[in-house]
C-alpha cells in the first residue's frame, strides 16, 4: 500500500505552541506516525537525554493512506496550517508518496534507550540494553501511535506515575497511544486498568506493548472510544496526557471517574494554557496538588478538594 507523507516545515518565535497546534491539526486529520523534527534543549536531570538528533528544518511530518480522496485532504490540512498565520506561525507544506515499509520503520532513528528516572528506563525493541537491579523497564514500539517517552510531556507523566502508583491501584489512561503510561503503571504494581483512545489503531499497539512487557492482559480493559462513552466507574488513579484543548472540556467527565481520594495526572499543557484547566478544574471542585514543569510544558496532579 502506497502512503501520503505529508510534511509542515514551519518557522515561529514560540516553536512549542507551533509544534503542539500543528500536531493538534495532523491528529485531528487522523494523520499517523506524526513525527515532531524541532531542536531539543538538554532536558532538565530526571528526563530523557541525547535521545533525538537536531533537525535542518523545524517540521511536524505525518501519514496518511494514497487514496482518491488524500490530495483533497492534504488540500484542507495546507489551509487549516494557513490559519496559523494569525499566530505569528508560518508553514510551508510539502508532501510525497512512500511504500509502507518506508514509513513503518522511518521513525525508528529517532528513538534511542531513554533513562526517564533513576529508576525507568524506556527502551525499545530493537535496541539492546542491559538493566540495572532494580530498574523498571519499558519495551516499547510505538508504531503508528505516539508516546515513546522521549517528549517531556510522557516523562514527566511517567516521573509522576513512580511518585504515585500504590499497588493494587486501578488506573484509566486517558488517550492511551502506544500504552506506555499503562505499561509503566502496571510494572509499578497497578492492578485494573482501563485504556481508552479516538484511535482504534492505538489500542492495537497499546494491547501488543502491554503484550511484550509480558503484562497480563485479564484486568486489562482497551476500547476505541471518547471518555463520555465509557462507564462512570471510578479509579484510582487517572492518566491523560493529551493537549488542553481536549482536558480542559472532559473535566467533567474526568472529575466523575475519580474516586473521592484519588489523582489525576493531567498533562501536555502548555504554561499558557493554565488558565483554561484550572478553570475547568475549579467548575468540578478539583485542586492541585502538584505541578511539574519541563521548558513551556506542564503536567499537573489534581484531585477533589476536602
Amino acid at each position: 500500500m502506497k502512503f501520503k507523507k505529508v510534511i509542515a516545515r514551519f518557522n515561529a518565535d514560540d516553536i512549542e505552541l507551533a509544534e503542539e497546534v500543528i500536531c493538534h491539526i495532523f491528529f485531528s486529520f487522523n494523520l499517523k506516525g506524526v513525527i515532531c523534527e524541532v531542536p531539543i534543549p538538554e532536558p532538565d536531570e530526571g528526563f530523557g537525554t541525547q535521545t533525538l538528533k537536531q533537525p535542518e528544518h523545524n517540521s511536524i511530518i505525518g501519514y496518511l493512506p494514497d487514496t482518491d480522496d488524500s490530495d483533497i485532504m492534504i488540500s484542507n490540512i495546507k489551509a487549516r496550517l494557513a490559519g496559523l498565520a494569525d499566530m505569528a506561525v508560518q508553514v510551508d507544506v510539502l508532501s510525497e508518496k512512500v511504500d509502507e515499509k518506508d514509513w513503518a520503520h522511518a521513525w525508528k532513528e529517532y528513538f534511542n534507550v531513554t533513562r526517564i528516572t533513576d529508576k525507568i528506563v524506556v527502551k525499545p525493541e530493537w535496541k539492546d540494553y542491559t538493566p540495572e537491579p532494580g530498574e523498571v523497564i519499558i519495551h516499547i514500539d510505538p508504531g503508528m501511535a505516539f508516546g515513546t517517552g522521549t517528549h517531556p510531556t510522557t516523562s514527566m507523566c511517567l516521573a509522576l506515575l513512580e511518585e504515585y502508583v500504590q499497588p493494587g491501584q486501578t488506573l484509566l489512561d486517558v488517550g492511551c497511544g502506544s500504552g506506555i503510561l499503562m505499561i509503566c503503571a502496571a510494572k509499578l504494581g497497578a492492578d485494573t486498568m482501563t485504556g481508552i483512545d479516538v484511535d482504534p489503531a492505538a489500542v492495537d499497539i497499546t494491547r501488543q506493548n502491554l503484550e511484550k512487557n509480558g503484562i497480563s492482559l485479564d484486568h486489562v480493559t482497551l476500547k476505541a472510544a471518547t471518555l463520555d462513552n465509557t462507564p462512570e466507574i471510578q479509579y484510582d488513579l487517572i492518566c491523560a496526557n493529551i493537549i488542553a484543548q481536549v482536558i480542559a472540556p472532559i473535566m467533567p467527565d474526568i472529575a466523575a471517574r475519580l474516586a473521592p481520594d484519588a489523582n489525576a495526572i493531567l498533562s501536555g499543557i502548555i504554561e499558557e494554557r493554565l488558565p483554561d484547566i484550572y478553570a475547568a478544574m475549579a467548575a468540578q471542585n478539583l485542586e492541585c496538588v502538584k505541578k511539574t514543569t519541563h521548558e513551556e510544558w506542564v503536567a499537573l496532579v489534581v484531585r477533589h478538594k476536602k
